[in-house]
């Protein structure tokens, strides 16, 4: 063997030996980073009780959770971004983490409360967060009988469920539901014209 041969043959050895120390760097610092990414977290908004469409995100509705989203962390709320205007784009259940697709501005959102009587009741199961259906009735024109009852708005969301309070309280259960604003003239004229309303879970029939 040549003198040049053996040094060829060194030289591709050194390389290959830099490129597997190299390689091994490389896997070590992926690793490393990979542990510390995951061991990192981050505090994050977790609704402390159901919080219905529509309500001001206030700071008493939630704790603050450390938790390790990685790079999913900023699609979530932290505690510096409850402000003034900001309200529950959706409901909120229990327990969950409040991603920011779920906040949004007052100024835009289009939905109100209105507080209603149910004629028949309140179902048993029906609690903030429940989505219901307002069925009503119109009253005859002789004011002695009312027409079968019929869907007036799809879809509400119970914000809180009144019990009566004290000797004096009326019989009925009051619930407080989140409708769309552009029903609230509808169901003021439904109340306001002795119709008889019933709260119904979807999916049930009066």
């Amino acid at each position: 063997m040549t003198p040049l041969l053996r040094t060829r043959r060194a030289v591709w050895g050194d390389v290959r030996f830099l490129l597997g120390i190299a390689l091994i760097a490389l896997s070590i610092g992926g690793v490393w980073l990979l542990v510390s990414s995951s061991s990192r977290t981050t505090p994050i908004l977790q609704a402390a009780r159901t919080i219905v469409v529509g309500r001001p995100l206030d700071a008493a509705d939630f704790r603050v959770v450390d938790v390790g989203l990685g790079s999913v962390t900023d699609d979530y709320l932290g505690p510096q971004d409850l402000r003034p205007g900001v309200v529950a784009g959706r409901t909120l259940q229990d327990g969950e983490l409040v991603p920011r697709s779920a906040a949004a501005d007052a100024d835009v959102d289009r939905t109100t409360t209105v507080v209603i009587e149910s004629s028949t009741g309140i179902p048993v199961g029906v609690r903030p967060g429940s989505v219901v259906d307002l069925w009503y009735a119109p009253p005859l024109d002789d004011g002695r009988a009312h027409e079968a009852p019929r869907i007036l708005v799809a879809g509400a969301i119970v914000s809180t469920v009144i019990e009566p309070e004290g000797m004096l309280a009326g019989d009925g259960v009051s619930v407080e539901v989140v409708v769309d604003r552009a029903d609230v003239g509808t169901v003021l004229a439904a109340l306001t014209g002795e119709a008889l309303l019933s709260v119904v879970p979807v999916g049930a029939t009066p």
